[in-house]
């Protein structure tokens, strides 16, 4: 996830504004009737809204086979209890946290880029699925074991339930997907990515007809934004006109984000306490999305982002090869140059009106300094900086091209 609110506060603001959004957009605050007819008229005006999660808010599912090569004895015992068919949570589990369980979460997560494919796939031996394609209900906490800790769209889902009359699996759904996967530029297959379009599109067209027909409202966190704007830009503008009627989108980095490259150089715990960056960096750099995190020229430009005192280099947007290599991971070269690219270099045209929110004052990562260590060791500096009102203004910007209202 790109970023975090820095409150409680915040995050009840947001949720109060989105919610208030979603009712005008539905106009079904409008109506004054009673009892039974109230209820009734809400449910015939209401627009269905579908819930798209950002990077880490999926959960996901694995089951090891016997192609799987545990790296312990504890990674060929662990977790000792398996669901039905041997399913078992991967993200997220409260095991990470765990140093010896780390390593063992970290080698079942890891993807691999196949360049005779020239797409990606699963760790031999691991299986995985995204539970409950659909509902909300694994995007509301990562573990509804604990869900004081995990809360994620719940306040929002709920409040759509409670203000506005919402009803999970009605005219309320969510579309969770392997957040590892991502998409390519046009001439590359991107096999799990392309089939979670499909879901999508299917998911839309069905809230679609359980609703009236009345056309859906796209409301995704993060990089669910970007699929949904490939979605859309992939689709047809009848299809287009008859199913959505609006993409709002929570902080989608639409041109990347610096912290992923602290993501690929030097690892990210997201947040997560007492893991250990460098066990999870290798599984991180593998992830098909990370890659299409990373800054984008057309934003960036040739503004330095990261600088290694050990290299004796800056690096920017436009360098993003070097910068792969030298931080040793010189196989995501390929990968981002031929697939991620060509998809980020344009910013497709949705096709519906989109409204872009995005936060202010919330500390980000602007750049890194990395010392003598290289990319071994943390960063000895990191530039944060609180979005203001010149920022804004940039993504404002970005809104009205979105809309076909720039050029």
């Amino acid at each position: 996830m790109v970023g975090r609110p820095s409150s409680v506060a915040a995050v009840v603001v947001v949720v109060v504004l989105v919610a208030a959004m979603v009712s005008t957009l539905s106009s079904c605050c409008c109506v004054r009737a009673g009892g039974g007819e109230r209820r009734r008229r809400q449910e015939a005006e209401r627009h269905p809204v579908v819930l798209i999660p950002g990077s880490g808010g999926n959960q996901l599912e694995a089951r090891l086979t016997e192609e799987y090569s545990p790296s312990s004895l504890a990674c060929r015992v662990w977790p000792v209890m398996r669901g039905k068919g041997g399913w078992f949570r991967l993200w997220f589990a409260p095991s990470v946290v765990v140093a010896p369980l780390t390593n063992c979460f970290a080698e079942r997560i890891k993807i691999y880029y196949d360049p005779a494919a020239d797409d990606y796939r699963n760790a031999a031996g691991v299986e995985t699925r995204v539970p409950d394609f659909g509902s909300t209900s694994t995007l509301r906490y990562l573990d509804p074991n604990l869900k004081l800790l995990t809360g994620y769209m719940n306040v929002l889902a709920s409040t759509l339930e409670k203000k506005a009359g919402y009803e999970e699996g009605f005219d309320l759904f969510g579309a969770p997907y392997d957040f590892r996967y991502g998409l390519a530029g046009p001439g590359h297959p991107s096999r799990v990515g392309s089939a979670y379009l499909e879901r999508l599109t299917k998911l839309v067209e069905s809230a679609c007809a359980a609703n009236g027909g009345k056309p859906a409202i796209l409301l995704a966190h993060s990089l669910g934004g970007l699929y949904a704007l490939q979605m859309l830009a992939r689709s047809s503008p009848p299809w287009r006109a008859a199913h959505v009627k609006r993409l709002v989108t929570l902080s989608t980095p639409w041109g990347g984000t610096v912290q992923e490259m602290l993501t690929f150089a030097s690892g990210n715990t997201l947040g997560v306490p007492f893991v250990d960056a460098s066990l999870i960096r290798d599984e991180q750099r593998s992830s098909e999305s990370n890659l299409w995190l990373l800054p984008v020229p057309r934003v960036f430009g040739n503004t330095t982002l990261v600088v290694s005192r050990h290299h004796n280099r800056s690096y920017s947007a436009t360098n993003m090869t070097q910068f792969l290599r030298d931080i040793g991971f010189p196989e995501g070269v390929e990968p981002y140059r031929a697939r991620i690219r060509p998809l980020v270099e344009l910013l497709p045209e949705p096709g519906v009106p989109v409204t872009c929110l995005v936060g202010t004052g919330v500390d980000t990562v602007e750049s890194l300094v990395y010392g003598n260590d290289g990319f071994e060791a943390a960063p000895e500096k990191s530039v944060l900086v609180g979005l203001e009102i010149d920022e804004l203004i940039h993504w404002i910007d970005i809104d009205l091209r979105l809309q076909g209202l720039k050029p």
